[in-house]
């Protein structure tokens, strides 16, 4: 049950934003083994003049950029599943970003299941209906 925010550098498109929903989401679902109907993401895009990497915009560099929050339940994916996650992701964006900056974060975020949830319920609760 990821929540999945994407920051895009530029200005808004459509289809940009659906191809990255869709990258992440098939990504998510195939590394960290999340469940598609419940991945919702979020993008936003920031311009090129608004954005900055070593005090210099990514307009006066050339370049673009992402970044990537992923909240999902701790303890649920493992070390190499999340290294495994970041370096998919990176080359994802590299494929659909021109002169992707190498200063491009990714960050997964381990929620406790007692703090996070939909629906008005929480993963620890929903992990002990489970009866796991």
């Amino acid at each position: 049950m990821p929540h999945t925010v994407i920051h895009l550098c530029g200005p808004a498109d459509a289809a940009l934003a659906r191809r990255a929903t869709d990258a992440v989401a098939e990504i998510t679902q195939r590394v960290l083994g999340k469940a598609l109907p419940v991945i919702a993401t979020t993008v936003q895009f920031i311009p090129a003049e608004q954005w900055f990497i070593g005090g210099a915009s990514l307009a006066e560099l050339g370049q673009s950029t992402f970044h990537l929050d992923i909240s999902i339940t701790d303890e649920t994916n493992t070390k190499a599943e999340k290294a495994r996650y970041l370096r998919e992701v990176h080359a994802a964006f590299s494929d659909l970003l021109p002169r992707l900056h190498e200063v491009s974060y990714i960050h997964l975020i381990d929620a406790r299941a007692a703090a996070y949830g939909y629906g008005g319920r929480s993963q620890e609760w929903r992990h002990q209906q489970a009866g796991v």
